[in-house]
């Protein structure tokens, strides 16, 4: 007789990981407007689980430059592949959806686009520049991916006149290529170092439940620090799909008090740490 294969069940999420289910008006017109305007949002396409608490308020993170990635992040629900769009209108529906939602501060992201010289970053500078036109009263943040050493094309994209400019490294040297294969750890301290020295407010976030040690934890703080980052964000890892890393563990309450406790300490003008916080979550408060 043969035995069946022990099959591990996913780790149960505790009580702290509940999210609020998407409800009420505010919720319903930025769907209208999302679905109306043909936008893509990091919120849909990454299975963010603060979409029902943002989109209620009437906030939603812009994801420009299409909806697939040419990176396999082994993390990320963004769907991978050569993307086949590069929609020259859409710098103008991104900032006509914001004009009419009346945000006072606007979150933008976008895929890698690693095909184009550019990497997309003139797209990145016309959509900044056309929410400026459109709405000069919107404070702007801007979470754009690795240039892969393209510094020309990182000044273009951070010179459009955003007020915060955010990089994610995701997470601790160690699990990198695991988890970024396609990235490389110091190349985007770099970035972020070289973005501070073009006067911008500087921001990244890491996952933690990925198997990182609080040393490896308190070791990022420190290289951040040194290459000028001002505002960090640390949430939980949530295993999008199946295909995707599981999660190692899931961060108690208390731990991200400490992280955001010790964070100030070391330096960062802004730490924002809980098990629901993502890079773009309560981005107003990082100004």
């Amino acid at each position: 007789m043969h035995e069946l294969p022990i099959v591990e069940k996913r780790k149960k999420r505790p009580d702290w990981l509940r999210v609020k289910l998407p409800i009420g008006e505010s919720y319903k017109k930025v769907r209208t407007l999302v679905d109306e305007y043909q936008l893509h949002t990091i919120c849909q396409s990454g299975n963010c689980p603060n979409m029902g608490e943002c989109w209620g308020a009437g906030t939603a993170t812009f994801m420009i430059l299409g909806n697939t990635c040419t990176r396999s992040c082994s993390f990320c629900a963004v769907k991978t592949g050569r993307p086949p769009e590069y929609d020259e209108d859409e710098p103008r529906r991104v900032a006509e959806a914001i004009k009419l939602m009346g945000v006072k501060h606007a979150v933008i992201t976008s895929v890698n686009r690693d095909e184009r010289q550019d990497r997309g970053a003139e797209i990145w500078y016309q959509t900044v520049r056309a929410v400026k036109e459109t709405s000069p009263q919107t404070t702007i943040e801007t979470l754009i991916p690795d240039v892969r050493a393209t510094w020309s094309a990182l000044e273009r994209m951070i010179s459009a006149g955003q007020e915060v400019v955010s990089h994610n490294m995701e997470t601790v040297e160690r699990l990198y290529r695991k988890v970024r294969p396609q990235a490389k750890y110091h190349r985007s301290l770099e970035q972020i170092k070289r973005t501070k020295a073009y006067g911008k407010r500087t921001k990244s976030g890491i996952m933690v439940g990925l198997g990182e040690t609080d040393e490896e934890v308190f070791q990022i703080m420190d290289d951040l620090v040194a290459h000028d980052c001002d505002v960090l964000t640390i949430g939980q890892y949530l295993q999008p799909t199946k295909m995707h890393l599981e999660v190692a563990d899931f961060i108690h309450p208390d731990k991200f008090a400490l992280y955001q406790e010790v964070g100030m300490k070391k330096g960062f003008a802004f730490v924002e740490s809980g098990p629901l916080v993502r890079s773009s979550y309560h981005a107003e408060r990082h100004l």
